[in-house]
């Protein structure tokens, strides 16, 4: 499974600086707006210590993580969606992602310039999603228009996208985001195709300095902010300091691990962003495991086991028989698969089973 989340946010807010630490793709990160023109786009493996532990039980050669598409897309400025600064090409990026991480900048820095010359969270979100709904409103108006206009010769479907459509430019004017329009799915089907920024699934950072980053730091006003921003919309923000992932990037897992000890920290802000990322796009991992490799595949919640099969190879999907499945806290327990057949504890689960999180999965098929 193919998926993208779009870094976003202001110039000159951390986001390149944190595409940097996260892909190691060397997107360029520099002290002025803009410095983004064309969305890096970068790979990142999605940490998952299960991984590790089935890999030396199985002893597997070889360790596949499961992984996200992260594209750093250009810096907003307030009259992007009027083709301002580059507006319309940061717009179009964003369409083509399936969650948006917002990067917000929580910290004073005198030699990084602020676009609108000072920080100021509150307003730099506003800026931000106003861009957001302002274009949405616009490709929603010209489809109810267009849909109207078709209605009048008294085709049906289209009198009732134009009611849909009114409906959500409504909702848009009034400033509420296109995720929290309430539609059905049959409704939802009449825009799905307009791909709409407000649409998506929004996670927060609050990219703060290494100072505050310290697990016994005084909580930080800005950040506080930050949470009550996303606490209104139901969305979960992730603390990170960009310039730290950087640093935290180029150390061996030793030193990595001494470095977020001084600091009194369990794992990465990228650990975490990367693990709110999976449950903002509602997505679950399951794992195989043998002598030749150990590896996480990713699907959505609620997916049952033969389009899961299909991660694997198409084949599988097309000839399932059955699933056979032990959960990972049982192979960690008993050591090996043969021991958790053993012991009764591997399960034979047919076309209906639903895939959980951390399922260890071997695929009985015949094609």
């Amino acid at each position: 499974m193919s998926l993208k989340v779009g870094i976003v946010g202001l110039p000159n807010v951390g986001k390149s600086t944190l595409f940097n630490a996260v892909s190691a793709a060397g997107a360029e990160a520099a002290n002025y707006p803009f410095a983004t023109i064309e969305p890096n786009v970068g790979v990142v493996a999605v940490p998952d210590e299960r991984l590790d532990v089935l890999a030396r039980l199985a002893a597997s050669r070889r360790v596949v993580p499961t992984s996200l598409e992260l594209v750093d897309i250009a810096g907003l400025v307030r009259g992007a969606s009027k083709g301002e600064g580059l507006g319309n090409q940061f717009l179009s990026h964003i369409r083509e992602v399936d969650a948006i991480v917002h990067v917000v900048r929580c910290f004073v820095d005198d030699d990084v310039v602020h676009v609108d010359g000072s920080v100021d969270p509150t307003r730099d979100i506003e800026v931000v999603e106003t861009e957001l709904l302002l274009k949405d409103l616009e490709a929603v108006e010209k489809r109810a228009d267009r849909a109207a206009r078709t209605a009048r010769s008294g085709d049906r479907e289209a009198a009732r996208e134009a009611e849909v459509l009114v409906r959500l430019r409504t909702h848009l004017g009034e400033g509420e985001p296109a995720r929290t329009y309430a539609a059905s799915p049959d409704e939802r089907a009449l825009y799905r195709d307009l791909g709409l920024l407000t649409d998506k699934p929004v996670l927060y950072a609050a990219n703060v300095g290494e100072r505050q980053l310290a697990a016994d730091a005084v909580p930080d006003p800005m950040v506080e902010v930050v949470r009550s921003i996303a606490a209104a919309q139901a969305a979960e923000v992730v603390v990170i300091c960009a310039e730290a992932e950087a640093e935290i990037a180029e150390l061996d897992p030793a030193e990595r691990a001494e470095f977020l000890a001084d600091l009194g920290l369990q794992r990465s802000g990228l650990d975490a962003l990367v693990a709110a990322a999976y449950r903002l796009l509602g997505l679950v991992t399951f794992l195989t495991a043998g002598p030749k490799e150990s590896r996480a595949w990713t699907v959505r919640s609620g997916t049952p086991a033969p389009r899961a099969a299909r991660e694997v190879h198409s084949d599988i999907e097309r000839g399932f028989i059955r699933a056979e499945v032990i959960s990972f806290e049982d192979y960690a327990r008993y050591g090996s698969e043969q021991a958790v057949r053993d012991a009764g504890r591997l399960r034979v689960e047919g076309k209906d089973y639903v895939i959980a999180d951390g399922d260890v999965v071997h695929f009985r098929f015949n094609v």
